[in-house]
């Protein structure tokens, strides 16, 4: 895959450089020069040469790919401030099983800075290989950065299987690797098997709207790249016994090619827990009537040491931030209890928490569509049910307490 200047036919007419929006295209002595490391193939340049000619950009077609080449199956391991995240454990989990099926080695590859450690220990939750990218400017995530190195870790190792979590980084960087290795992609899965005959991975994934699920494969495409929700997979389990292989490779300052400067970091602070990792999450929607309201749901949250979630019509209302939005368009849950206080039920909203092991909802609508997967439905005014609830598990806890 590259861009080539016919020197011929050009005129140095200088339309290409002004239509670039990368900065990539000069002319020197009246000819166009492309420098390929700005350069992003978006073609802007040859439709602005369209009267010339003079550039062509050459892509690699699957039909270009010996897909014979390709084996095992590699995961990526996402990682915050040197944790390794959740999802990750539970990409291995799969991870395992999928080689297992297919006969094949599980390969994972680690990014961070200073986890030398952490990439040992994740040999014992699956991993036969684990490839660890270490680097002083690769502690906190970057577009560029991640798509390069998990690119070229792609070239490297030619793995017919990768797969990464369906968070804000996997959905971010994942995408830009698919198309720098000209890999099938199926993003958002929640279910993965393989066809072992053919060695093609199946990913299954809600469509249109969720109203339906299609299973999706790459038969010319390698690697077969899919995203995965998070707490829809179970995740590995901790083996002391199992021994694998670590590779470290030392990432030089100036090989990763980036665009942008991290200048800080802003978290936000919250006294309760993610809504990933929650037991128990309270949410709340558009029945709330206003953001005060979410106070109540706060509360309710910390009394029984959950989390906060919310329905798209109240992150898009800004009643909250988006960080708590559960569903089809913000993040999937699976905790052991799942309270809905003014959500009516819509299909993206059910498709990111119909997996909690108890569901209670709170609506005074009797016909709506959250009580038809709700184990325990209260019909009544969410404003006068949430102020009794916080009550009495303030009793019980007190009481718990004193005894």
């Amino acid at each position: 895959m590259g861009i080539t200047v016919d020197l011929d036919k050009c005129i140095g007419c200088t339309l290409c450089v002004r239509a670039c929006a990368q900065n990539a295209i000069e002319v020197v002595d009246k000819k166009a020069v492309v420098d390929p490391e700005k350069c992003n193939l978006c073609a802007a340049c040859i439709e602005a040469c369209k009267k010339y000619q003079a550039i062509t950009i050459t892509k690699t077609s699957s039909a270009d790919i010996d897909i014979s080449h390709y084996k095992n199956v590699a995961v990526f391991l996402e990682q915050h401030e040197g944790t390794v995240a959740g999802v990750s454990y539970e990409m291995l989990g799969e991870g395992r099983k999928l080689a297992d099926q297919l006969g094949e080695k599980l390969v994972a590859v680690l990014i961070g800075s200073d986890m030398h450690k952490v990439a040992e220990t994740m040999v014992k939750y699956g991993a036969d290989r684990v490839v660890y990218m270490d680097g002083a400017d690769l502690k906190s995530f970057r577009d560029d950065s991640y798509a390069q190195l998990v690119s070229e870790f792609v070239d490297q190792e030619k793995p017919s299987i990768l797969l990464a979590g369906a968070t804000a980084v996997g959905r971010s960087f994942i995408p830009k690797v698919a198309a720098r290795v000209w890999g099938g992609l199926t993003a958002d899965c929640t279910r993965l098997d393989v066809d072992t005959e053919r060695k093609l991975l199946l990913g299954t994934r809600p469509a249109f709207g969720g109203n339906l699920m299609a299973t999706i494969v790459a038969p010319h495409h390698r690697p077969q790249i899919a995203t995965v929700r998070h707490k829809v997979m179970k995740a590995a389990e901790y083996d002391a016994k199992r021994t694998g292989e670590v590779a470290i490779h030392t990432i030089t300052p100036g090989h990763v090619k980036e665009r942008t400067t991290i200048i800080d970091i802003v978290k936000e602070i919250e006294s309760t827990v993610n809504i990933a990792e929650a037991d128990i999450i309270v949410s709340g929607g558009r029945g709330m009537g206003k953001p005060e309201n979410f106070a109540l749901i706060k509360e309710l949250a910390e009394v029984l040491g959950g989390a906060v979630g919310a329905s798209r019509a109240a992150v898009d209302s800004e009643w909250i931030p988006y960080s708590h939005q559960v569903g089809q368009t913000g993040k999937t849950v699976c905790p052991k209890v799942y309270i809905a206080c003014g959500i009516s039920g819509s299909v993206q909203h059910m498709a990111g928490m119909q997996s909690s092991d108890y569901i209670i909802a709170i609506n005074k609508d009797r016909d709506a569509d959250i009580f038809q997967i709700a184990n325990l439905g209260i019909v009544g005014d969410v404003m006068e049910i949430l102020p009794q609830l916080i009550k009495e598990f303030k009793e019980q806890t007190q009481e718990s307490c004193v005894s």
